[in-house]
């Protein structure tokens, strides 16, 4: 079994991928999302956090289960959380998505309001986090792939690196 990582920073098109992938058959999960993930408190010092005093990290137990598990097909996962360098050894690719500040912006101005990357400020602090995170993941990623296309397009592309 192949294990595939979509990550990049918020408002680059992971959930939207992941969804597509998905829809096109594969085993496909979103890690991002409240069964996975949770908020842990952390010291309000800390400034790569997307919410002051909060930070995001996957659910150990749980993500270890699924990355641990024994499959023929390739499983793809996207998500990004503080913690995730722990799984690096059971994650076969990494593919980052990104896109410019500028689309990232757009995208998550037009999510709901209760979504995160809606308001100013949290806006304001995904533009830190770009400049601090993203150089970290490209280390990390085997392929970067630019989302200011469509998402079709996007996932034909995954699907060609990972063969």
């Amino acid at each position: 079994m192949k294990r595939i990582l979509i990550t990049g920073m918020s408002g680059t098109g992971k959930t939207a991928t992941i969804e597509e992938i998905g829809a096109r058959g594969y085993t496909a999960y979103d890690l991002d999302s409240a069964e996975w993930s949770e908020w842990v408190e952390v010291d309000s010092s800390d400034r790569l956090t997307p919410v002051e005093g909060k930070d995001w990290v996957w659910r150990e137990d749980r993500v270890r289960s699924l990355l641990s598990q024994q499959q023929d097909e390739r499983l793809f996962v996207s998500g990004c959380a503080e913690n995730m360098e722990k799984f690096f050894p059971l994650i076969d690719v990494t593919i980052l998505l990104s896109a410019p500040s500028a689309t990232i912006l757009d995208r998550l101005a037009t999510r709901p309001a209760s979504g995160y990357g809606h308001s100013p400020d949290d806006r304001r602090k995904v533009v830190d986090l770009i400049a601090t995170i993203e150089p970290l993941l490209r280390q990390v990623a085997d392929f970067e792939i630019d989302t200011r296309q469509p998402v079709r397009v996007t996932v034909d592309e995954i699907l060609r690196l990972v063969g």
